[in-house]
This record gives C-alpha cells, structure tokens and sequence, in this order.
C-alpha cells in the first residue's frame, strides 16, 4: 500500500504574483464600489490560474480572469472570459487584457 504524500511534495499549481493580483483587486475593488460586482473566488490549478467574478454569490461567474503559462508563446498567458465561456481578450500584458472590463467614466451632472 502506497504512503500518503505529504502536501508539500503535491504537484505544483499556477498562482497569481503579487503584482498581477494588485492589478485584478485594483479592478475589483472599483467594480464593487460602483455596485457591479459583489463577489470574487480563486481557483488555482496545475496548468492554470482562475479569477472569477459573481454579482451574487449563488451564480454563475459573471467573468473570470485566466492564467495560462501554457499558452505564452502562443496567444498571450492571460484571457478574460465571459459568463458563457466566450474569450473577451486575450494578452501577453494583464492591465491590456482587463481593459476590456474597464466601464467608460460618465459625465457629472
């Protein structure tokens, strides 16, 4: 019977770095101070990385924001995807790619 392993020898995952993580919370934290978005959650896999973004906790994402080493060399590491699925933008820069969820300032009456 094989032995358990222990976590730290699990396989490794992809994670967002601090500078990309600012980046995306930057983004957030405007969204839910307009009243658009309310909830977020993370998932982090072997060959990617998911922001997703809810305007209710009990649905389904309303974006999610991905990161994929795999595809560096081919249509940029980053994408932003739509509620079904549909790649919004895709980039090698995250803020280029984000621009796409960027809601245009209104007038001050």
């Amino acid at each position: 019977m094989n032995a358990p392993t222990p976590f730290s020898s699990a396989a490794e995952v992809v994670s967002f770095d601090r500078r990309e993580l600012s980046t995306i919370l930057s983004l957030y934290g405007r969204m839910v101070a307009s009243g658009d978005w309310r909830d977020y959650a993370m998932d982090f896999r072997p060959d990617m990385a998911v922001f997703s973004v809810f305007r209710r906790a009990a649905e389904v994402p309303l974006y999610r924001i991905e990161k994929r080493p795999a595809q560096r060399a081919r249509q940029g590491i980053y994408a932003v995807c739509g509620s079904e699925g549909q790649v919004l933008r895709r980039g090698h820069d995250l803020a280029a790619a984000l621009r796409v969820l960027e809601k245009p300032l209104r007038p001050i009456d």
